[in-house]
């Protein structure tokens, strides 16, 4: 027997009573855990290390960047692997420190609310649609880098979190509108990889934060099944077209 303030309770009925009770969950449905923000450290670190070896290789003029970079042609030759490497280069510091910068401040945000595992499988679903929308609308020959596909992806996720929680959004949609004329106006820089991240992102957050509660979880992996079907699609129709 165990004294309490109450009297006593013994163990096995302490160990029951805890079986009833609800844990808490995360908007994802899945259970908060203490590790959310180590995944968002951890692809920050690994884009570091990337930078680091592609400047110790010779840099945009080595294999490792060459090999890693997303053209079109190369995808299409079945170079399938460069629609997710490619988001993990950056062609100088200032590229790298943007995107980093971006992700530091959003992305722990959005992993609390989704929970580790979940904002793993978004980033990289976010980063490879990214990819596949230059693979669909740039020119084939174009070399693109970078993680912005992804990083517009959780801008995406987070907009839509923030407007379930009924939270100003002006800073956000000020941050969107700036990078928008840029990714359009700019030179060099991939507006199509910026909007497929971007709607994925959008799509994802749109399901965590507005799915029915009792069947939150199964319509994210339907969502989530039904976003891969696409990019298999379109990566075959599109490499079909340039191998025709």
């Amino acid at each position: 027997m165990r004294e309490a303030s109450v009297g006593f309770q013994c163990p096995s009925c302490i160990a029951e009573g805890a079986k009833t009770v609800r844990q808490p969950k995360n908007l994802a449905g899945g259970a908060i855990t203490r590790t959310a923000g180590v995944a968002s450290l951890a692809i920050i670190v690994l884009n570091v290390l990337a930078y680091l070896v592609t400047a110790a290789t010779d840099g945009q003029r080595g294999s490792f960047f060459g090999d890693g970079a997303m053209v079109g042609y190369y995808v299409a030759d079945g170079e399938i692997y460069r629609l997710l490497t490619s988001t993990f280069l950056h062609a100088g510091i200032l590229h790298l420190l943007f995107n980093m910068y971006a992700l530091y401040l959003f992305g722990p945000f959005v992993e609390r609310a989704i929970g580790t595992v979940r904002f793993v499988v978004a980033y990289l679903t976010m980063a490879i649609v990214g990819s596949v929308f230059v693979y669909l609308l740039a020119a084939p020959g174009t070399v693109t880098i970078g993680a912005s596909g992804a990083v517009f992806g959780l801008f995406g996720m987070a907009m839509m979190l923030l407007l379930k929680a009924k939270q100003d959004i002006t800073t956000l949609l000020v941050l969107l509108a700036i990078n928008a004329f840029i990714s359009v106006a700019g030179s060099n820089i991939s507006w199509q990889g910026h909007l497929g991240g971007f709607v994925a992102g959008v799509v994802l957050g749109a399901v965590v934060a507005y799915g029915p509660r009792e069947r939150k979880q199964l319509l994210q992996a339907a969502v989530l099944a039904v976003i891969w079907a696409g990019v298999i699609a379109a990566v075959v129709l599109r490499t079909a077209s340039l191998t025709s």
